[in-house]
């Protein structure tokens, strides 16, 4: 079994009404299917994730269900992760965000999608902070 999926989804607290797991699932699926295939964003994905993209779904809806229920079931390192994909450009945050946010705007109510939206940008501000952060810069405005 893959690190991500190790612990048992234990009882969400902090659960919003308008969040679910299947649409969370929806989200993600949805979503990744169309990042398989976008100009710039597709390659960077395709390339790592060949023959391994139900096993990477299934972490990326863990990771979602840990952030949005508070599941704890995702294990993983998203940083390291992110700062080996040497081709990743600072302005793939925003187009990954805006692609995201198109998505969360098709499931989800909008009070849900404002905390959806918060908390990716809070991933996105980490991620790109770890890779591209340095004293004398700050990241984008998303």
């Amino acid at each position: 079994m893959s690190d991500a999926l190790e612990h048992e989804p234990r009882i969400a607290r902090g659960q919003h009404p308008l969040i679910s797991a299947d649409d969370i699932s929806k989200l993600v699926d949805d979503f990744y299917a169309d990042i398989r295939v976008h100009p710039v964003l597709g390659p960077i994905f395709n390339t790592r994730l060949d023959g391994k993209w139900p096993e990477h779904l299934a972490k990326l809806n863990a990771f979602w269900r840990s952030v949005l229920l508070t599941t704890g079931e995702y294990v993983g390192r998203p940083v390291p992760a992110h700062n080996n994909i040497e081709e990743l450009e600072s302005r793939n945050f925003a187009e990954w965000l805006h692609l995201f946010d198109q998505h969360i705007e098709r499931i989800f109510e909008p009070e849900a999608q404002a905390i959806i939206k918060e908390k990716a940008r809070r991933i996105a501000r980490s991620l790109w902070f770890a890779r591209f952060g340095t004293p004398f810069n700050n990241p984008p405005q998303w």
